[in-house]
């Protein structure tokens, strides 16, 4: 399906505030997501930096045209549409070469921007952090080089030569892809730097070992909801698309004592471009990381399979790719939180769930002791059981064990306290070289 923002004339230089019309037209060879749900996201995306919709209407796609995507009569009519509403920028619900994107700006008369430009707008206005703002940047400018075609009159202009034989000079695009190339070249290398960083605080938690649980799933199921439920954090979280961009990290303690750091990651849409899979790709390696994945749905949307379809098949390009990032067995230790139950009665009205598959409501609170429950049975899934006998003034080997392990009993003796503890490999490892 192919949609359109819509927005005036007379438009602000930021998008917020603006008017904004949809115009959807639904593939008919993609079944896999509903028209209705297709057009509902496109009017998110542009409602989500601050757009307000004044109009929305869908057509079909018969076919794709090479030059404009769409046929000649559904441009006349989208034209009427654009005339009527005094348009000045028009966002469309698809991936657009540069050539159908030049010939439907003069077809209607006004700028096209295509889906990709709509969620760089978006990730650019949220992203806070040095590493998003960079990985947001790098994206834009790697998208804005294919976008270089002569369709203003400046990048026609020619610069002069150097000396006499200096011919006729630079073309203004070529300066533009120029300095664009000298801007990529330098972001990749200061991400390279904060890929490093990363690495490097990543292995200091394993010094430290702490599991890590991430958080996954499509944009606005609730991750971020369902991690200050669980945390007691005040991450930012709205009923929108793409609420938060930048991953957060806390501690939380499970029923059985132990500690566990809480990942919320970016959240991922359907078509989610290119550009943005690879820029992130830093992001995305907390997920690797994990040794607990969260896929949090939004199981009251009337597309949540289609959704869960969109992630899993993400994260199995992470896995399969030409470099991959996730190890193979990445479904083994991924949980299914089925969240907004509340919308649907509660978890009990929730049907299907197993160990795989939990449900709760972040907003209520329903489910998340379960939730709780689960991530310890399955982190203790691949601990060891093991007993020792420690020297009653020897506290500080005590408490280590109390810190990285699960006590199941204790025996306090005059010459020793037997202790039988379920640990980690590489705990039990580190506590016995010690």
């Amino acid at each position: 399906m192919l949609a359109a923002v819509l927005l005036p004339h007379e438009r602000p230089a930021r998008l917020a505030g603006s008017e904004a019309g949809i115009l959807a037209f639904p593939d008919q060879r993609s079944i896999s997501r509903a028209a209705e749900a297709r057009l509902a996201e496109a009017v998110g995306l542009a409602a989500s930096i601050g757009l307000t919709i004044v109009h929305s209407a869908a057509f079909p796609l018969r076919t794709r045209r090479p030059s404009t995507l769409i046929g000649e009569g559904q441009v006349e009519a989208a034209k009427l549409e654009i005339e009527e509403h005094q348009v000045g920028v028009v966002v469309v619900d698809a991936a657009l070469t540069p050539v159908q994107q030049r010939n439907l700006e003069r077809a209607w008369g006004c700028k096209v921007i295509d889906r990709t430009g709509l969620i760089l707008e978006i990730f650019g206005e949220r992203a806070r952090t040095r590493e998003g703002t960079l990985q947001v940047e790098l994206a834009h400018l790697e998208y804005q080089r294919t976008r270089l075609v002569r369709s203003w009159t400046h990048l026609e202009r020619q610069r002069g030569g150097f000396g006499f034989l200096g011919g006729p000079g630079e073309s203004q695009i070529e300066i533009d892809r120029r300095l664009i190339g000298d801007r990529i070249v330098k972001l990749k290398k200061e991400l390279e730097q904060v890929r490093r960083t990363r690495g490097l605080h990543r292995s200091a938690r394993t010094r430290v070992p702490f599991p890590v649980v991430a958080l996954v799933g499509y944009t606005n199921a609730g991750k971020s909801t369902l991690f200050n439920a669980l945390t007691g954090a005040e991450v930012y979280a709205q009923d929108q698309l793409f609420a938060t961009l930048d991953p957060t990290m806390r501690a939380i303690k499970l029923p059985s004592g132990r500690t566990v750091i809480l990942s919320d990651t970016v959240g991922f849409i359907s078509d989610l471009p290119t550009q943005l899979i690879e820029a992130f790709r830093a992001t995305l390696e907390e997920v690797a990381a994990a040794d607990i994945i969260l896929h949090v749905r939004d199981v009251a949307h009337p597309d949540s399979a289609s959704q869960r379809s969109d992630v899993l098949e993400v994260l199995d390009e992470m896995a399969t790719g030409e470099d991959p990032t996730l190890d193979e067995n990445w479904m083994g230790r991924t949980i299914e939180v089925l969240n907004k139950a509340d919308l649907l009665g509660g978890v009990a009205g929730i049907p299907g769930t197993d160990a795989s598959a939990i449900a709760v409501s972040a907003l209520t609170g329903e489910g998340l002791d379960a939730l709780k429950a689960a991530l310890d049975e399955r982190l203790a899934a691949g601990m060891e059981t093991v007993e020792y006998a420690v020297p009653p003034a020897d506290g500080a080997r005590i408490a280590w064990l109390y810190q990285h392990g699960e006590v199941l009993s204790r025996q306090d003796g005059d010459d020793s306290i037997q202790l039988t503890v379920r640990l980690a490999p590489a705990d039990r490892a580190r506590f016995e070289q010690n």
